[in-house]
């Protein structure tokens, strides 16, 4: 697709030009969020509902988990949904743009450079998954009993709420432009369920010492370091978590490598 590719390059648009076109078209998918509203919640929200509700209601209620084990739960299943939802949501988009609607030949017009396009399509990305993740709290303290979040983390936590879903959409950027569209089903059912549940949300990483090959395999998922860090300031002194100065470079390795990975594919894409 040369022509809009080479459109683009060509005009060399200053870089005020480009990030006020950055921020516009930023503001155009935020808009459009906002005028589907209710499918967004509903996309976002029923999975961990259920999830904060049958582990930590049901199975604490009777009796078939510790009371405090709610306490462990929530931060990990807000780490889940900002990171996922982050993931779903730039991939499939993806996934429209290049193969159905075409859309993307529209913004490779617009003036910016192709990489701020795919660049766009993550932060936005990460936007849906930043609201889902703050959704889960207020959820999760009414369904859930024991919960207390010390004012003085919640700095912290918003910090990793914002890396978890930007790491997050840099993978789902990456699965998006290197997965072929008629693969894309096969692709999550194959990535999305062991990230799931690889990512220490249901449990503490360090709670898998009886287990080590399976604590490994969590350790190499970069969902663990997002769980563990918000245990890590939600939890200090109760339970044993990866510190943050091993969380945050992890966090931010993964989002530098897969973001890289994600726009070397988009600009393949995009310049095919």
């Amino acid at each position: 697709m040369t022509g809009p590719a080479a459109t683009v390059e060509l005009p060399h648009a200053s870089p005020a030009t480009a990030a006020r076109t950055f921020f516009a078209v930023l503001w155009r998918d935020v808009f459009v969020t906002g005028r589907e509203l209710l499918p967004f919640l509903a996309q976002v929200v029923v999975q961990p509902f259920f999830m904060l509700f049958i582990f930590g209601k049901v199975l604490t209620g009777i009796g078939y988990v510790q009371g405090n084990f709610a306490q462990i739960l929530l931060p990990g299943m807000v780490a889940l949904t900002g990171f996922l939802t982050g993931l779903q949501n730039t991939t499939m988009p993806l996934i429209l743009d290049f193969s159905w609607t075409r859309e993307i030949e529209d913004r490779l017009l617009a003036p910016m450079p192709i990489p701020l396009v795919a660049l766009e399509k993550v932060v936005f990305g990460a936007l849906r998954g930043i609201v889902a993740a703050l959704l889960i709290v207020p959820i999760g303290y009414l369904i859930l009993s024991g919960i207390h979040w010390p004012a003085s983390a919640w700095p912290g936590v918003l910090g990793l709420i914002v890396l978890g879903s930007l790491a997050g959409a840099s993978i789902g950027m990456t699965i998006g432009t290197l997965v072929q569209p008629r693969r894309i089903q096969i692709m999550f059912a194959v990535v999305l369920m062991p990230l799931m549940f690889t990512g220490s949300t249901q449990f503490p990483w360090f709670g898998l010492t009886n287990l080590r090959w399976f604590q490994v395999i969590c350790a190499l998922n970069p969902l663990t370091y997002v769980s563990e860090g918000m245990r890590s300031l939600l939890l200090a002194g109760q339970i044993r978590s990866i510190p943050l100065w091993i969380d945050i470079p992890v966090i931010v390795l993964a989002l530098a490598v897969f973001l890289a990975i994600g726009v070397k594919g988009f600009l393949h894409r995009a310049l095919d």
